[in-house]
């Protein structure tokens, strides 16, 4: 699966450099006055290829690791290995716009992190394999499972606003990630109501 392994390669090259580079850090990050005033609206995107430190890069890498694989094998099926990854450079997109409108006043506000594409990520397999047993620090747990907490625990947590992570981001992440799935094939919808229904432990 390249554009996986690819998208993960550039988004380590890009983050390590970062981590020693508050310039480029300055210069990729999200940063609602540079993209209303300055017009560089690739902060849209590069946003999503720094991280804060070594734990969230690889929190972030490692699951895009483990699910992309699946799913852009399956978005293959559709629209190619470039067509995956405009679904990821997308999803970096559509998952911070909420806040970034939010923000768009907001000179103190700063994001980054590829969170929000992998959430679509992530979701996208959930859709697929709402059974199948995922391990969250390394407790087993049903996809479809894990899915209803996150977004309950996101929901709540984007409320409380009483930490520095874009929760906002994740929920439009995954749903995002499920809609694009379902645009390319809607009989998944069907085919995901008649897997809730028998459950299928793997």
């Amino acid at each position: 699966m390249y554009a996986t392994y690819l998208i993960i390669a550039i988004t380590c090259v890009i983050s390590f450099l970062a981590f020693r580079n508050e310039k480029l850090i300055s210069d990729l990050i999200l940063w609602p006055p540079a993209i209303s005033r300055g017009k560089q609206y690739y902060r849209l995107i590069s946003y999503g290829f720094i991280h804060a430190d070594g734990q969230h890069l690889l929190f972030n890498m490692i699951t895009l690791f483990f699910f992309g694989r699946l799913i852009e094998q399956f978005v293959m099926g559709y629209v190619g290995t470039l067509g995956f990854a405009a679904f990821y450079l997308s999803a970096i997109v559509v998952s911070i716009l909420p806040t970034y409108m939010k923000n768009i006043g907001n000179p103190a506000y700063r994001s980054l992190g590829a969170s929000g594409a992998v959430s679509a990520v992530l979701f996208g397999f959930v859709l697929l394999q709402p059974w199948t047993t995922i391990y969250i620090f390394f407790i087993p747990c049903p996809a479809i499972v894990y899915a209803v907490v996150y977004i309950a625990y996101s929901i709540y947590m984007d409320r409380q606003n009483s930490d520095n992570i874009n929760h906002s981001a994740h929920l439009w992440g995954a749903a995002y990630g499920v809609l694009f799935l379902l645009a390319m094939e809607p009989r998944l919808f069907g085919v995901f109501l008649q897997s809730l229904m028998q459950p299928d432990f793997r």
